[in-house]
This record gives structure tokens, C-alpha cells and sequence, in this order.
């Protein structure tokens, strides 16, 4: 008799309607980020519906946003998140100029990163997020 664990994740959602910048994303974050965080796993979003259905469905453990993303913006769709759901996972917002992370004070982002991805700097900052 063979008996499987399930095992333990956690859940990433990068919204970008762009490819390249999720694709950036999850290159730059990996399998796992830090020995006492599990695997992560990644969901993909390209549109402001399907990233709120599923943060509906709870599961979600961080979100990564891309600021660029159009028509809804990142910036925009963290203060969104912010403003309504309780709770909140934490929320990382791209921005490609230095001079929009006011921006991204005012959407109540957790932390911001650069685009283009720098793996570094996301990785720590996912991490200092989640540790």
C-alpha cells in the first residue's frame, strides 16, 4: 500500500498581459526561494477578471503585478485588492521608472520591484515578504 503526501506549496499569481514579463518573473523567483519557504507554484494572469477570481478563491499567497499591464494597470488593481479583500495577500508591484514607485506607495503595494526583472532584487524581496 502506497500512501501520498501532498505536498506543500505556495501559490503565485503574476498578472501581466504581457508574456515576456511573467515569463520573467517566474525564471527570476525559480522552484523555491529560500529553504524554509516550500515550492512555489505559479499562476499565470493576463486580465483583471481572471486575477480576481482567483484571489475569490483564497488560494492565492502572493501576488506579483505588473504596473505596465494594460488595460488594468498593477498599481490599480493592488489598491483594488487592498480596498477589498481581507485578507490580503502580499502584494509586489513592477514599475519600469524609478519615478512611479510613488505610484506604487499610493496603490498600498507591500514592496515594488523593477522591470525588467532583476532576479536578485525580486527574490528578496518575495522573500522578506513571505519570512
Amino acid at each position: 500500500m502506497s500512501t501520498t503526501q501532498e505536498r506543500v506549496t505556495l501559490r503565485v499569481v503574476v498578472y501581466s498581459d504581457d508574456s515576456g514579463t511573467r515569463e520573467q518573473v517566474i525564471r527570476a523567483l525559480g522552484e523555491r526561494l529560500h529553504p524554509e519557504l516550500p515550492d512555489l507554484e505559479y499562476v499565470e494572469v493576463a486580465t483583471a477578471p481572471i486575477l480576481l477570481s482567483h484571489l475569490d478563491s483564497g488560494t492565492v499567497d502572493v501576488a506579483i503585478l505588473d504596473g505596465e499591464a494594460s488595460p488594468a494597470g498593477g498599481m490599480g488593481m493592488a489598491k483594488q485588492i487592498r480596498d477589498e479583500y481581507r485578507p490580503c495577500p502580499p502584494l509586489v508591484v513592477l514599475v519600469a521608472r524609478e519615478a512611479d514607485r510613488w505610484l506604487a506607495d499610493w496603490s498600498r503595494a507591500d514592496a515594488v520591484a523593477r522591470v525588467p526583472v532583476d532576479p536578485m532584487e525580486l527574490s528578496r524581496t518575495v522573500v522578506d515578504l513571505l519570512t
